[in-house]
Order: structure tokens, then C-alpha cells, then sequence
């Protein structure tokens, strides 16, 4: 017996208009304006894709700017994520020593040196793009992921 045949259609466009845009055929790749946010953050922030290359505007009309792998760099393309709980985060340990050993959470200065992980196959201007499943690490053992991708209609990969 044979599977339905709608198990197996591939859509290149859906809708994105919830929170997370899922999809169990397709990945979502990430765009600018996609919401992140930090699980040692107490406020998600918005991923900001700086205009030119390799960025290319390829989304469904209006067109969006396609994040690539390194798009993460602190303050530039990742910005604050409100106060930071991390106690490994220097300005925590700081913050909290000052207040006589009671936990201080301290404003949020992301530390992300590596690129954002797994990246996909589509490359833009040979730089790997990434989905909403993808994550980026903080220095201060934070782990940024994409809580919406940034489109409404999303370009999605095979």
C-alpha cells in the first residue's frame, strides 16, 4: 500500500504568519528582522542582516535580506537581550559580588564568536545561509536560537 500522495508534495512557500514557522518537508531559511532570542537573555531581540553582499534579497515580494552564517556578530547582527542571567558572565559575577553574594543579573552584551550552526546547503554569493533550527553559541554559555524566522511567505529549502 502506497503513502497519500500529499505526504510527499514539496511547497516552496508557506506561511509563516506564527511564531515558528515549521515545516516537516522544508527548512526555513532566516531573514532580516527574524526574532532571537537567548536562553540566559530575559528579552528576545531581532536579527539585523546588514545590506550588500553576500545578503541577497531573494524572499517572496516584499523582499527580505537572506542571513548567512555570519551574520553574528555582537551588537552588529545580534543585539541585546535585555539583562543577562548567565553566572559565568563576568559583569554577573561582578554584579552579583557588589550586591553581597545575592544573584544580580547584569545588562546583556552578547559574546558570540563562531558562526551561527548547522548551516544549509543554499549559499548566498558562497556563503552558506541557515535555518530557524539553527543556533549560535555565547561565550557566556547562552545558546541563541530563532524563535520566528522573519518572513511571512519563506523561501524554503529542499
Amino acid at each position: 500500500m502506497n503513502p497519500p500522495a500529499a505526504r510527499f508534495r514539496r511547497p516552496q512557500v508557506i506561511d509563516c504568519s506564527g511564531a515558528i514557522c515549521d515545516s516537516e518537508f522544508m527548512a526555513v531559511l532566516v531573514a532580516n528582522g527574524a526574532q532571537i532570542t537567548c536562553d540566559m537573555g530575559t528579552t528576545p531581540s531581532l536579527l539585523t542582516v546588514t545590506p550588500g553582499p553576500p545578503h541577497v534579497a531573494t524572499a517572496p515580494v516584499p523582499a527580505v535580506l537572506l542571513a548567512t552564517i555570519n551574520d553574528f556578530v555582537p551588537m552588529t547582527n545580534i543585539k541585546t537581550f535585555g539583562m543577562c542571567n548567565s553566572p559565568s558572565n563576568p559583569a554577573v559575577v561582578a554584579a552579583t559580588s557588589a550586591a553581597d553574594g545575592v544573584f544580580t543579573p547584569a545588562p546583556c552584551v552578547p559574546a558570540t564568536a563562531d558562526p551561527w550552526d548547522p548551516p544549509v546547503a543554499v549559499a548566498s554569493s558562497a556563503v552558506p545561509a541557515f535555518d530557524q533550527k539553527a543556533t549560535c553559541q555565547c561565550a557566556w554559555q547562552g545558546t541563541i536560537t530563532v524563535v520566528n524566522p522573519g518572513q511571512t511567505l519563506a523561501v524554503t529549502v529542499p
